[in-house]
């Protein structure tokens, strides 16, 4: 059905590649560096993710049959976003805070062609185990927390031990809500 299409994949994250890879579309990845990644400070957390990953496809220039996907990925808690933390102290913050919590991860995507745009943003709701400082240091010294919002992969160890319960898309966590964006991909 996408076959008439040139589809872009605007991101680096190998999760979203395997994720789109998986339903058998055909994709390139294309990535503009040095796109902001900021909000506006009084934005309510909700609108965060939809709103980054409209911004993500601004600056592209599309021409001919052209399909440009950008999606980011955001945990809030408590109503205070977490994106990817900076360091590894941090992503240690960020899993002591979320430990024995329930949080929602909220994945925004934007599909843009030359003659428009339709974006959208998923939620998620993610319950922890109570986690130690010992797993927490595990997962943090074993993984690659700083690539991923809210400092961890539902999809890694930390996710097989620590996720008590999730209600919503699985895939959403993992950075692109597959079965919301195929369903808008169909209505094209």
């Amino acid at each position: 059905m996408l076959e008439d299409y040139d589809i872009v994949l605007g991101s680096h994250s190998p999760r979203r590649q395997q994720l789109l890879s998986d339903l058998d579309i055909k994709f390139r990845v294309e990535v503009i560096e040095g796109i902001a990644e900021d909000y506006p400070a009084d934005m309510p957390a909700d609108d965060v993710a939809q709103f980054l990953a409209i911004q993500k496809a601004k600056p592209y220039r599309l021409s001919g049959n052209e399909m440009l996907i950008t999606a980011d990925t955001i945990v809030v808690l408590d109503g205070q976003v977490l994106g990817k933390p900076a360091d590894a102290a941090e992503a240690h913050a960020m899993l002591r805070a979320l430990s024995g919590k329930t949080h929602h991860v909220i994945t925004g995507v934007c599909v843009t062609t030359p003659t428009g745009q339709q974006a959208f943003a998923d939620t998620t709701e993610v319950e922890f185990v109570e986690l130690t400082d010992d797993e927490i240091d595990y997962y943090v010294e074993h993984y690659r927390p700083l690539d991923k919002a809210g400092a961890y992969g539902i999809q890694e160890w930390i996710g097989y031990m620590g996720v008590k319960g999730i209600n919503g898309c699985f895939y959403n966590v993992m950075g692109l809500p597959v079965p919301r964006l195929y369903a808008l991909l169909k209505s094209l």
